[in-house]
């Protein structure tokens, strides 16, 4: 599944195929499973992510799940990709958790830097006082135990394996679409989306802390829809 905020269009690959299936950005749906259940142990509580669209041919249904730690989280999936399809969130940096350690230039993933990023912040936090020289030390000692760099050089060969070997395993349909288009040929969102994202604006900074989806009810509330 591929999001192109140039088109506004979201690409399916059928499972067990390499068909492709375009639709519309503004037609997807998005949703947030909760499930709780009673074993031996207590009370457990799942929580998944989804997108999906139903085929306006078929009637079936196009879709991706996957499991999230928290709804929050899961939550937090959908708004990442609707800012970025929305042009308010550009880069990954925008979006990544402002207590991992990065630096300006690292790639998405993790790897030798990732490492080195943390053992310079700890090294400064003892240079700042910030913490002591016992819990320096064990940081350090659990760092070496871990095999210093080894984990890092690892993910990065993965990550390359990955990389050189995913051309082959796209459909050559979603390569072609995947590519950009002249500015002039982008698509525009639709007056309806434009008037709810600017209403979503104005809530944020009404109540900057107010939740995510509090901010969506409040929002189609606002202009007379149905969340």
């Amino acid at each position: 599944m591929r999001f192109h905020r140039q088109r506004r269009e979201v690409c399916f690959v059928l499972e067990g195929t390499k068909d492709t299936v375009i639709v519309p950005w503004e037609s997807l749906m998005a949703w947030v499973v909760e499930a709780r259940g009673v074993t031996q142990y207590g009370v457990q509580q799942q929580f998944g992510m989804g997108f999906g669209y139903a085929h306006p041919e078929t009637g079936q249904w196009l879709k991706l799940e996957f499991m999230t730690m928290a709804k929050p989280l899961a939550i937090s999936h959908w708004e990442a990709v609707r800012a970025y399809m929305e042009y308010e969130v550009n880069s990954l940096a925008e979006v990544q958790d402002p207590n991992v350690v990065r630096g300006k230039d690292d790639p998405p993933w993790e790897g030798v830097h990732t490492l080195r990023n943390a053992r310079r912040h700890m090294n400064q936090r003892r240079a700042d006082g910030e913490i002591g020289w016992l819990y320096w030390s064990f940081w350090y000692l659990i760092d070496i135990v871990q095999l210093w760099n080894l984990p890092g050089y690892l993910t990065e060969w993965d990550n390359k394996r990955l990389m050189k070997a995913r051309p082959n395993l796209l459909p050559s349909e979603m390569v072609e679409w995947s590519k950009p288009l002249p500015e002039e040929q982008w698509a525009r969102p639709s007056e309806e989306l434009t008037r709810l994202s600017e209403a979503v604006r104005t809530i944020r900074e009404q109540d900057p802390a107010l939740p995510i989806e509090m901010v969506f009810t409040e929002a189609y509330k606002r202009q007379g829809l149905k969340a």
